[in-house]
């Protein structure tokens, strides 16, 4: 646990850090404003910030820079979210009030947009499920317990799912469910498969068929499948600006994992839903090893669709990021809620 005068002076070094790039010394902390304590004073809980790993002295240098796990108790106890000033967030609120029926356009934007106004490389993995639409569903029974879920959408790929069957179910009512569900569903884009079959499908099957709750629970069991996802980035060389990857090697490696989109799809949709902050080591990938990644899920009734986030150096703005990505990400939510009611 962090004295007080402790989690002044390490939010104070990060700070600096932030926006200096270099070592920060016990004088410019002492100089700072709101400090009130000696230089003496300040390299001693500097030098215990350093034993307890929240501090790093790199080469000789009589400076700090914060560990991994100075970022991670700053972006936990200490940050305070950024202010977006007006002017950017005019930009972000003009971008989403133009209706963009396309999602493919809302994406690219997003991506842009957020890499002009933080300067660093924007993430954003959007659906493909609103261009892709059911156009068959069959369930079919392989014994008394099972059945294959078979979805066909309207660009011809297939998927399939084994699911168990109500007991009890006859063969009958299963071919009528597949009626039901064709009538209803078909042509309608596959992220609102599953709203669909609560709204409109369950009650018509309460109607026809036994076993009704059980059942609903076995086709949104079936409809629930991975949703195909692709990334677009957006100011991939803004690395190369900050100060910490001059280095050649270390640049190639950044951007070799950038052009892996498998990679990068994994390490940004694995994370929770909501704001996220992923700090050096933490990203599980060497290649980031000295990143932070912030990242923000976007919904549609209700079900996290995509994610948008931001990769730069573990000396970020944290505060200001984290607020942008939460104000663009429940903007994004709501212009969808708008275009596809």
């Amino acid at each position: 646990m962090l004295t007080d005068r402790q989690r002044l002076i390490l939010n104070a070094i990060v700070d600096d850090y932030i926006r200096s790039a270099e070592p920060v010394g016990s004088r410019s902390i002492a100089k700072r404003g709101g400090v009130g304590f000696s230089p003496a004073t300040i390299r001693n809980e500097m030098a215990d910030l350093e034993e307890l790993g929240f501090l790093e002295q790199p080469h000789t240098s009589a400076g700090r820079v914060p560990s991994t796990k100075g970022y991670r108790y700053y972006v936990d106890h200490l940050v305070k979210l950024g202010e977006v000033n007006e002017e950017e967030l005019a930009r972000v609120r003009l971008f989403l009030a133009e209706k963009m029926n396309q999602m493919e356009q809302m994406i690219q934007h997003a991506a842009t947009i957020l890499s002009n106004l933080t300067n660093y490389t924007s993430i954003v993995l959007g659906p493909e499920t609103f261009s892709n639409s059911l156009k068959h569903f069959q369930l079919v029974p392989l014994n008394d317990e099972t059945a294959v879920a078979i979805i066909v959408t309207n660009t011809g790929h297939v998927e399939n799912r084994t699911v168990s069957i109500p007991k009890g179910m006859e063969i009958s009512e299963i071919e009528k469910v597949t009626r039901i569900l064709n009538a209803k569903l078909a042509g309608v884009p596959l992220v609102r498969l599953r709203s669909r079959l609560y709204s409109e499908v369950g009650q018509e099957l309460g109607r026809y068929v036994t076993h009704c709750e059980q059942l609903m629970d076995v086709l949104d069991d079936a409809l629930a499948g991975e949703q195909g996802h692709h990334v677009v980035l957006g100011g991939t060389t803004n690395m190369l600006t900050q100060p910490e990857f001059k280095d050649v090697d270390k640049v190639k490696t950044l951007l070799d994992l950038l052009e892996e989109t498998p990679t990068l799809l994994r390490l940004v949709s694995s994370l929770p839903d909501g704001i996220q902050v992923k700090i050096g080591a933490e990203n599980g990938h060497q290649a980031i090893s000295n990143c932070s990644l912030i990242t923000a899920t976007y919904s549609f009734e209700g079900q996290a669709l995509g994610t948008i986030g931001i990769l730069g150096p573990t000396r970020m703005e944290y505060g200001k990021v984290i607020s942008l990505l939460d104000v663009l990400s429940k903007d994004m939510t709501r212009l969808l809620g708008k275009w596809y009611k």
